[in-house]
């Protein structure tokens, strides 16, 4: 059989932020100062939106001492600034819901702050109150890794290799589970996370039927599934595709289930496999530079950059990518082309 994860550079990423002048403090010892970094922040500020401020696209590379380097397709900052992850910050409303956010550094060539980014997990509205309740400079590395990792649901039943459907909270390291292209595979690590599902956590419900599962399949937005075409419908040029399940979305079969909170468990092999998810084929995770933060220190050594089967591009599925899925109902064509 063959492979069927996509190569792609992995490496960049973009995020949609606020520059910090755009969020300010309107009540508090900063009074009237913009978001800064963690030495200067003061917990119980209250920060409003400034009106007619829009998020815009912050474009970076992780370089190799842990900072990154804005990129030059990137809407702000100087393309190759250093830039660093300062501190994730808690933030409450007056409901008392709450929102989680980064805060990034850009520095100049001489190390001074040339300008300050947020990025947050859930929508920030103009007009509304924001007050700092939490500053965590030990985990903001793990949080914007965690919204890289493909990630299945609590109660999602993924295939073993003897054919029994498991739950993955009930996954042990050490299990074999049953992989497309490489048979019995064994579980290297299991990671679990609960974050409040929203933005970038919120979870992709895919209704029983959707894609000929039989139950709801409950993954990450940027979870990549395998699909095989016995009919190009979408014309991708070739009959193995990989495609997000956010581009899925069509507000009926496929849909975001905001609220609340989620747990997320991770599934980490050898290699990059493909495995059945309520009978869907989807992908595990991939340790590269915006994941590796997710696993433990030792972990991550031995699998960076260590993981094969990902080299040869003859071997690969398709990507799917929101071009092609314009104007479609990419779950609704999908099912019917891999139906028998």
């Amino acid at each position: 059989m063959t492979q069927a994860v996509p190569q792609q550079d992995r490496k960049g990423q973009q995020l949609p932020v606020f520059r910090a002048a755009d969020f300010r403090v309107v009540n508090g010892a900063n009074e009237g100062d913009a978001l800064s970094f963690a030495a200067e922040l003061m917990l119980d500020d209250l920060y409003e939106l400034r009106q007619g401020a829009y998020p815009t696209v912050l474009a970076m590379r992780p370089s190799d001492d842990g900072s990154f380097a804005i990129s030059e397709t990137s809407s702000v900052g100087r393309p190759f600034a250093t830039l660093y992850l300062d501190c994730s910050i808690t933030l409450m409303q007056s409901s008392g819901d709450t929102v989680e956010a980064l805060i990034l550094v850009e520095v100049d060539e001489g190390g001074n702050v040339a300008d300050i980014y947020l990025h947050a997990f859930a929508p920030i509205n103009p007009k509304m109150a924001y007050t700092l309740v939490g500053i965590d400079r030990e985990n903001a590395h793990r949080r914007l890794a965690l919204t890289n990792c493909v990630s299945f649901t609590r109660g999602t039943h993924v295939t073993m290799a003897n054919g029994i459907q498991k739950p993955v909270e009930q996954l042990s390291v050490g299990d074999k589970v049953l992989t497309r292209d490489a048979g019995a595979q064994e579980v290297r690590w299991i990671g679990r996370s609960t974050v409040r599902a929203m933005g970038p956590f919120a979870p992709i419900v895919i209704k029983a039927g959707a894609l000929n599962n039989l139950n709801d399949l409950l993954v990450n937005p940027d979870h990549r599934l395998f699909v095989y075409q016995r009919e190009d419908k979408l014309n991708a040029g070739r009959a193995e595709v990989m495609i997000k399940a956010r581009y899925l979305l069509n507000g009926d079969s496929v849909y975001v289930q905001n609220g609340g909170f989620v747990e997320y468990f991770q599934l980490l092999f050898d290699d990059h496999h493909i495995i059945f998810a309520e009978g869907i084929a989807a992908e595990t995770m991939l340790v590269d530079d915006k994941t590796e933060s997710v696993l433990p220190k030792a972990l991550g050594e031995k699998f960076r950059n260590s993981q094969p089967g990902l080299s040869n591009p003859e071997s690969l599925a398709v990507e799917l990518n929101e071009r092609l899925l314009l104007n479609k109902n990419a779950a609704n064509l999908l099912r019917r082309a891999s139906s028998r």
